[in-house]
């Protein structure tokens, strides 16, 4: 288990004298059982039960995707699930990318791309762009604008972000092993 990924105690609960209930799923690769009003969202189960605060809250309403995270591998909003929806099922939030302790390609390419400014929507873009690289790891520049269209960024001209998931996916590209020709 990583460092990141942290089991709670079923004795973690986010209630406000109603009733909860129970929720089983993996977050990042761990299992974790956790009791919660059935109203609670997603991204504040993650963050305020998990700790997990790399999901921003950014407008509440689906627009910006800044808490965007994979949901069964699929990127989601996770202020538009509540997290009795997801029992049962996988949830990778961007504390889940790094592979080995060491940042993804994504990480890499956002920092070595200056993909970022104030660093907001940054977690929710290299969700999306994680989930668009592992379908299309050589995607043009309309294809990654098409995918990044859910998630705002109020500081970039999106100009970077755009050429740090190409540059990602240049770094998947050249990590994957060859076939060599060979069936």
């Amino acid at each position: 288990m990583s460092a990141s990924a942290r089991p709670v105690a079923p004795a973690a609960s986010v209630t406000s004298g109603g009733r909860s209930m129970r929720v089983e799923l993996t977050v990042n690769g761990a299992p974790v059982v956790a009791e919660v009003e059935p109203r609670t969202l997603l991204v504040h189960f993650l963050r305020e039960v998990l700790g997990l605060t790399g999901t921003h809250i950014g407008c509440d309403t689906s627009n910006c995707g800044a808490c965007t995270v994979h949901l069964d591998g699929k990127p989601v909003k996770s202020c538009t699930v509540l997290a009795v929806q997801v029992s049962g099922r996988q949830v990778r939030t961007v504390e889940g990318l790094e592979i080995g302790g060491k940042l993804s390609p994504v990480q890499e390419a956002f920092v070595e791309a200056h993909g970022l400014q104030c660093g907001f929507c940054t977690p929710g873009m290299m969700m999306t762009a994680t989930e668009l690289l592992s379908r299309n790891p050589n995607p043009s520049e309309p294809e990654v604008r098409d995918a990044i269209r859910g998630n705002l960024c109020r500081c970039t001209g999106y100009v970077n972000i755009v050429k740090a998931i190409q540059l990602a996916g240049a770094k998947i590209r050249s990590a994957a092993p060859s076939s060599g020709g060979k069936a």
